[in-house]
């Protein structure tokens, strides 16, 4: 009798527990595989790197991890469902949940949507000399939610996509020739052709200034007191930043030892003497 009762309870719990067993194997089938395509389509974005060097691999980086993310919440759900729980009230917890977290995070957000853009889009790149945001510098790195610059003076400055991107970005790297507008005034008693030949002469012996395209010296305005050349040397990107800061003193050098006045304001006080009557 007494085994009669045992062989009873175990036919009515050996097809729960078959069940259970059977839902335990399949979840972590599930999880495996759910695992695997996760991982194979991360690398897959992130191998797409190669055949787009035009864009930046974080953006390869960023997209891989969403899709990764996904592919395992999917996962998640499906592994909970083999289990019998309603994953309705849960995908609806999570969408709620999302939805307050971006009504907190808006500023971030905003600064991730803006990073997207300028990886994608690219007006700069590491290395580059940029102005942005009101602060120049060079690139040192771009990530999803921050640009860093470093200044001539070795500042360390972060400022946030959202900043940059919808304003105007002034990329001074882009091209490797660049011309170094200039001005220069000379009296009007001295003679144009030899300031101009002294001009030239400072340009064509600098070693940083391209024969081409040739430097462009021209007069460009005559002033209240005296007459302007625009000077417009051409260089190496690198080397913008010599010519723009070592010419000027070379032409003052050579105008005063051509002996060509360099005009300075200049003010006649006329002194009026009254003679009380």
């Amino acid at each position: 009798m007494e085994e009669f009762i045992a062989s009873l309870d175990v036919d009515q719990y050996l097809p729960g527990a078959l069940a259970w067993a059977t839902n335990i194997l399949l979840a972590l089938l599930i999880l495996i595989i759910g695992m695997w395509v996760a991982g194979k389509a991360y690398k897959g974005m992130v191998a797409l790197a190669g055949r787009y060097p035009q864009l930046d691999d974080t953006l390869f980086k960023f997209f891989g991890s969403v899709i990764r993310y996904t592919i395992l919440a999917f996962v998640g759900i499906a592994v909970l469902n083999r289990f019998g729980v309603q994953t309705a009230s849960i995908i609806a917890l999570l969408g709620a949940a999302g939805l307050a977290v971006g009504l907190a995070l808006q500023g971030t957000l905003s600064n991730l949507a803006a990073g997207v853009m300028l990886l994608i889009f690219r007006p700069y790149k590491v290395d580059d000399f940029v102005e942005a945001a009101g602060k120049f510098g060079k690139v040192t790195e771009i990530d999803m939610f921050t640009t860093i610059l470093q200044t001539f003076d070795n500042q360390h400055i972060i400022i946030p996509n959202s900043q940059i991107w919808g304003e105007q970005i002034t990329n001074h790297s882009h091209h490797e020739i660049r011309g170094v507008d200039m001005t220069f005034g000379v009296a009007y008693g001295e003679s144009i052709d030899a300031a101009r030949a002294v001009i030239d002469k400072v340009l064509a012996e600098h070693p940083h200034v391209l024969k081409e395209p040739a430097p462009f010296v021209e007069v460009e305005t005559l002033n209240n007191s005296s007459v302007d050349f625009i000077v417009r040397p051409f260089c190496e990107g690198q080397h913008y930043f010599d010519i723009r800061y070592s010419v000027p003193e070379q032409i003052k050098k050579g105008l005063d030892e051509a002996n060509i006045e360099i005009p300075f304001p200049h003010r006649k006080v006329i002194l009026v003497n009254e003679t009380n009557q």
